[in-house]
């Protein structure tokens, strides 16, 4: 009889942990104040689908950072939050206006479309950023019955390309939104990197600037998985609960993300990780600007760097380390930074830079 080999039980580490990319931040493992959170939510049975104890607290620490009327409802991801945030705030004929650079309309595989039911009405933006002025491009035809409805406004903090909004810039945009009757969601996958920029509380450009709903996001700053939909006008707001089902982003164990949510958010370590991202980030602008030939595309106010340089150099470069180009055609390239992005691994992508731009004829 042939000998079948028994099965391995014990997992294997199969990647080295030593190496770090400036591709995505989603690239980074889970922070190891997460990692101990989610043990300490492990054991015993607690409430399904929310009714957990973990997920009941979360709305207090929500609150301290989201002002009184705040309501976080878990999700997996941040394409999630977004199409059960847009759906929440808006009709079956509605639309919603936004950058042609925003993530909801290029990154999203047209899920807002198609899960959603939304129409996305697009602006050029030179650096991702709405304005009052770009809005009223699509702001119109409330009463044209052959034209998506124009109801919400959707910004991201921060931008696609790294800028961040100031809180007057939002608050004017929700001033001149709520005037035409529209509402303002803000995707905020990287919220946390904006308000580590700006040095002031997340409400300064939520809540206090008028925003009606929010996406935040987690998973790019540390957590293992899950972002959250966060209410901030509940008089905006029509069935979350029912639209978070219906769009496959009710978790049953939901105390594991909601214990991931309470780790970034109870003290100080959203706000450590971002800061440090942003940091790296900075340190990165500062040693490519030093590099003959290569051009710094956007203002760097997060943790991304955009840049052009030319295309062979990219190829090589991403032998060594790994990135994204942004526009390839352009030789447009995106550098990413994480909260355990260290300031060697900067330096030496830096160096690599350096060296594979002077191999250049």
């Amino acid at each position: 009889m042939a000998h079948t080999p028994a099965v391995e039980t014990q997992a294997k580490r199969r990647h080295d942990p030593e190496v770090r990319g400036f591709a995505s931040d989603n690239y980074a493992g889970a922070h190891p104040e997460v990692l101990a959170a989610i043990a300490l939510a492990n054991g015993g049975h607690q409430t399904a689908y929310g009714g957990d104890d973990y997920t009941g607290h979360l709305q207090q620490v929500v609150r301290s950072h989201f002002g009184p009327y705040a309501q976080a409802f878990p999700v997996f991801n941040g394409t999630g939050a977004n199409v059960v945030a847009l759906q929440a705030v808006t009709d079956r004929w509605g639309a919603v206006i936004t950058a042609d650079s925003a993530h909801v309309h290029v990154d999203e595989c047209g899920a807002p479309e198609r899960v959603g039911g939304l129409k996305l009405l697009t602006v050029p933006t030179p650096d991702g950023k709405l304005t009052p002025d770009l809005i009223d491009r699509e702001a119109y035809g409330w009463d044209d019955e052959h034209r998506a409805m124009p109801q919400v406004v959707s910004i991201a903090q921060n931008t696609e390309l790294g800028t961040v909004y100031t809180p007057d810039e939002i608050r004017a945009i929700c001033d001149h939104a709520h005037e035409r009757g529209m509402r303002v969601h803000v995707d905020g996958a990287r919220l946390a990197n904006a308000a580590a920029t700006l040095d002031v509380p997340m409400r300064a450009f939520t809540y206090a600037a008028g925003v009606d709903i929010l996406s935040f996001g987690g998973t790019k700053n540390g957590m293992l998985f899950g972002e959250a939909v966060v209410v901030l006008n509940p008089d905006a707001v029509r069935a979350m609960a029912h639209l978070r089902k219906l769009s496959m982003q009710l978790a049953s164990k939901m105390r594991f993300i909601s214990v991931q949510l309470e780790a970034l958010l109870a003290r100080d370590l959203w706000l450590r990780n971002a800061r440090h991202a942003n940091a790296m980030a900075q340190r990165l602008a500062a040693g490519v600007r030093t590099v003959d030939g290569v051009e710094i595309l956007h203002a760097v106010q997060a943790n991304a760097v955009f840049a052009r340089l030319p295309h062979d150099v990219s190829e090589r470069l991403q032998k060594r380390h790994r990135f994204y180009f942004w526009d390839e055609a352009a030789g447009d390239v995106r550098w990413m930074c994480s909260f355990d992005t260290t300031a060697d691994d900067v330096d030496a992508f830096v160096a690599a830079l350096r060296e594979e731009m002077g191999r250049t004829p």
